[in-house]
């Protein structure tokens, strides 16, 4: 066995996949390990293994996005001693490169024949990380089936398995009552409560964040809306466009609220109270992990600059942004995670595979709704940095029963013991000398290193005036709700997506679609070409953005 110093189960893993493959007993193996365990490092040394066992020549390794690439090449060249050549679908005869290859999902269908003529020409180990991708109905599973179709091994990578739109992902079978059907020979599995029982990944809070919103309308009365069910309209207001969807709870949690000048964001809005909480938090977790960091996913551009503002204000520091509009994102990310910087915010690229131990607060807002990228993204921060990590993630999300499901099957994976939140410390510990300190300490005992100054974070009773802590949902003295009141015009409450010809776009699709209207209609026109002038005539342009999606996935 590798000489690299496995957890036991990764060493089981190993184990039982290389008696899978070199028994024949099944081509595909699949290890199920919940996000943060260990997963790469294991794939890794089982490639090792079967490279010094000569039964295989190449690997090529598909990954989810970019920056997981890069990890990978790292990664597995720190394991192997071998270099792994990152390509992308608009390179050609990869086949020749004569070394490991790895890739993104979305390359896949561009890489086709290369990857054909590898695993044709040499006895090729394929891994796929976060096999979920690649569902049979879609271009990427159908490329993924043709392109490895003659692989000698295929180590099958994943935390989630099941896609939450039902769709299989190629090579797998599901039972009658839904679940995963693949040979347990050829399966390993570790969940999630496993992983926290044996330390390989941290226990996890969900904060359940409730508003209150009271959306007003002109010349009517004002219509409250919470997490606790759809509001019901009568017939005259039913009658407004959009107004049934504009008043769902979520929808307004996303919904960013401006000062007067339309540009300063609002402090008291839905989104700063959930950041006044997880900087709270974060503050607490920074006593014995003085590096802590936390991590936004925000559901659209707009959203996630308009949060990024607030923490800078309420904060104190600029935080890291990282979104497709931003340039050198790998860079960036990259940054991020060898520093100490507090906090960074995202849209759509940091939600799996992406690996910063140090992150253990999760802000979550995102587009998308399904468990598969609610457990992703909850892996972001559940990584250990090691056996004396005995810190907590948490999770901060709007109240919402979707996300609550999700959440209620996680914490009933963890044993009872790891479902109590018992992280408050009784001293802090200093960043540089990692020396003890009491909570009060100015600067540190042993290298007299001065601690930042936390400011005090309270907000007075609406009953009784008395001042409680951000966190608190109580009051700590007369027991009153503290959960917050917000105050939204109908404009706002409307302004998160469109309704356009039937059509029900969402607001991230809407702005893409204005941003890159004038650059389509140039290059559609200047084309000439009849048929496709008379669709994009007939799409409106407020659909684009979804078109390109669509196009780019």
């Amino acid at each position: 066995m590798s000489q690299i110093n496995l957890r036991p189960w990764q060493a089981e893993a190993i184990t039982k996949a290389l008696d899978c493959f070199n028994q024949n007993i099944h081509r595909i193996f699949l290890i199920d390990a919940a996000p943060g365990a260990g997963k790469t490092i294991c794939a890794s040394v089982l490639a090792k293994e079967l490279i010094e066992a000569k039964s295989i020549e190449r690997v090529i390794v598909i990954a989810p996005r970019t920056e997981v690439v890069r990890q990978w090449s790292a990664e597995f060249k720190q394991v192997t001693g071998r270099h792994m050549s990152r390509v992308s679908g608009s390179e050609a005869d990869i086949e020749d490169y004569g070394i490991d290859v790895c890739a993104t999902w979305q390359s896949v269908e561009g890489l086709l024949d290369g990857f054909q003529n590898i695993c044709k020409q040499f006895e090729t180990l394929v891994i796929c990380d976060e096999h979920h991708h690649a569902a049979v109905e879609a271009a990427w599973g159908e490329g993924a089936d043709s392109a490895f179709g003659s692989a000698k091994h295929v180590l099958i990578l994943s935390g989630t398995p099941i896609r939450s739109d039902g769709m299989a992902p190629v090579w797998f079978e599901y039972n009658e009552h839904g679940n995963l059907d693949h040979p347990e020979e050829a399966t390993y599995t570790l969940t999630y409560g496993e992983a926290v029982d044996l330390n390989y990944c941290r226990p996890i809070t969900f904060h359940r964040h409730e508003g209150r919103f009271s959306v007003s309308l002109q010349g009517g009365d004002p219509i409250s809306v919470s997490g606790a069910g759809e509001v019901e309209l009568d017939d005259q207001l039913k009658r407004i466009n959009g107004l049934q969807r504009a008043l769902d709870y979520y929808r307004l949690a996303c919904t960013p609220k401006y000062l007067p000048d339309g540009k300063s964001p609002d402090l008291n809005s839905y989104q700063a109270t959930m950041l006044e909480w997880g900087i709270d938090k974060l503050d607490d977790i920074r006593n014995s992990m003085p590096n802590a960091g936390g991590l936004v996913i925000a559901p659209s551009i707009e959203v996630a600059e308009y949060m990024a503002a607030i923490l800078e204000k309420i904060d104190g520091e600029k935080p890291t942004v990282v979104h497709n509009q931003v340039k050198n994102v790998e860079s960036r990310i990259d940054a991020f995670r060898n520093t100490t910087k507090r906090w960074i915010v995202s849209v759509a690229m940091i939600s799996e595979g992406v690996d910063i131990k140090r992150l253990r607060i999760l802000v979550y807002l995102p587009n998308a709704q399904t468990e598969l990228s609610f457990r992703q993204s909850m892996g972001r921060v559940v990584r250990t940095m090691g056996h004396e990590d005995d810190t907590r993630a948490y999770v901060v999300m709007p109240t919402h029963k979707i996300f609550e499901e999700y959440a209620r099957r996680v914490e009933d994976e963890m044993s009872p013991a790891h479902r109590k939140d018992t992280n408050k410390k009784d001293h802090k510990i200093c960043g540089v000398c990692e020396a003890k300190n009491p909570l009060d300490a100015e600067s540190c005992v042993e290298c007299e290193t001065e601690f930042p100054r936390r400011k005090p974070k309270f907000r007075p009773c609406p009953e009784c005036e008395q001042l409680n802590p951000v966190s608190e949902e109580n009051c700590q003295f007369c027991g009153a709700d503290m959960n917050y009141q917000f105050e939204v015009t109908l404009d706002e409450a409307l302004r998160t997506g469109a309704i356009v010809r039937g059509m029900d776009i969402d607001e991230i699709d809407v702005q893409e679609g204005e941003r890159i209207k004038e650059q389509v209609k140039q290059r559609v026109l200047a084309s000439g070409d009849a048929k496709l002038i008379s669709l994009i005539r007939q799409l409106p342009e407020e659909s684009w953005g979804k078109l390109k999606t669509i196009l780019d996935d």
